[in-house]
């Protein structure tokens, strides 16, 4: 069976080119003899990994020496905890409430300090939006404010982020590299790597130093401690090597796409004929999310009733298109249309959603 189209949440859609390079590379890495998947995480083979994937990812972000790339485990859910672990202490934080991943992160902030729901998407519009400014009353004193920048089950996604003195924190795990903005003007970034940056497995956290510079770690656990990863680089414990590895390979390969500037036009392209698709149907199919939050990264969108939606994906997949049902608790269809979808699969489901509504209209 030759490939497919991964419309997947997450994981999701890796480059091709980075794939193939693996494969080639997958028995003897740089002439080692061995896979990279088989070399030490202190030998010195991967030590060049690791140091490559680090500058690339601050390339990508035209961070400085101001920051520490940081390669971790336990994915987004255990940044939720180690967050207000390392930064709240009994103070007060400021959450944005869009969707299923900050009301967690909400949750576990909860158990170490204040938390101030500047916004809640649910109560406000249903998460059929993001906030606008005119909105957000932030807290006087606060310790940070986190956001999740695009939300996967909602499809709703920030262009805009508020401008404030205090530190600002952003959930990336879904659009991460997805296009270019000035990233000096948050303090922390995170994201869980199986979206856009390669395999599950990897956390890429990006912090700047002055963030956690008086934190005190007399009462928190070692492994959650940004401090001590800070100071093993990343190799307190075995990281996830081959995760990393190819974090590398995808580094390299948005760099020949013309780096972050490159890949948002075709983000943008995608995005935009998906979304026309869809609003050029006559209602067959509906997006409930306002216009101006549409996320570029996951396309919702509804049809008629929900065994209408079971055929559309059952047939979706079998013309070669997966990953396109909805969350489950939400239904319907999602297209997640991360980095490495390209054009042609973008083509292929707007073909099949006309198709389709020809054939059941």
């Amino acid at each position: 069976m030759g490939r497919i189209h991964n419309f997947g949440a997450g994981p999701a859609a890796i480059p091709v080119e980075v794939l193939e390079q693996a494969k080639t590379e997958l028995l003897d890495y740089n002439g080692t003899g061995m896979s990279i998947m088989e070399t030490s995480h202190r030998a010195a083979a991967f030590d060049v990994v690791m140091k490559s994937a680090q500058a690339g990812v601050k390339k990508l972000l035209g961070l400085g020496e101001d920051y520490e790339v940081l390669f971790l485990q336990g994915g987004a859910n255990m940044q939720f905890a180690m967050i207000p672990m390392n930064l709240l202490n009994g103070g007060t934080a400021d959450y944005i409430d869009t969707g299923v991943w900050s009301n967690k992160a909400i949750k576990e902030a909860k158990l170490f300090g204040n938390v101030n729901v500047i916004f809640d998407g649910k109560d406000v519009c249903g998460y059929s939006r993001v906030p606008n400014a005119g909105e957000l009353n932030f807290t006087e004193g606060a310790a940070y404010i986190h956001i999740t920048s695009n939300n996967t089950i909602y499809g709703t996604e920030f262009f805009d982020f508020p401008a404030t003195k205090t530190p600002l924190i952003v959930d990336m795990s879904s659009d991460i590299f997805s296009r270019k903005m000035d990233f000096s003007k948050f303090d922390m970034i995170y994201a869980g790597a199986q979206k856009n940056a390669g395999p599950s497995g990897l956390t890429i956290v990006v912090i700047k130093k002055s963030l956690i510079e008086n934190v005190d770690n007399s009462k928190i656990p070692t492994m959650l401690q940004y401090k001590s990863h800070i100071e093993k680089e990343s190799l307190l414990n075995t990281p996830p090597t081959f995760a990393i590895y190819l974090l590398d390979l995808v580094c390299k390969w948005l760099e020949k796409q013309g780096g972050l500037e490159g890949i948002e036009k075709k983000n943008i392209e995608k995005a935009e004929k998906l979304y026309a698709t869809i609003d050029n149907s006559d209602g067959y199919y509906r997006c409930p999310v306002e216009k101006e939050s549409r996320s570029r990264m996951n396309v919702v969108f509804r049809l008629k009733d929900e065994e209408l939606e079971k055929k559309f994906i059952a047939e979706a997949t079998s013309s070669g298109m997966a990953g396109l049902k909805g969350h489950r608790s939400t239904g319907g269809i999602r297209a997640s249309i991360y980095n490495a979808t390209t054009i042609d699969g973008i083509n292929a489901l707007c073909e099949f959603m006309a198709e389709f509504k020809s054939a059941n209209g």
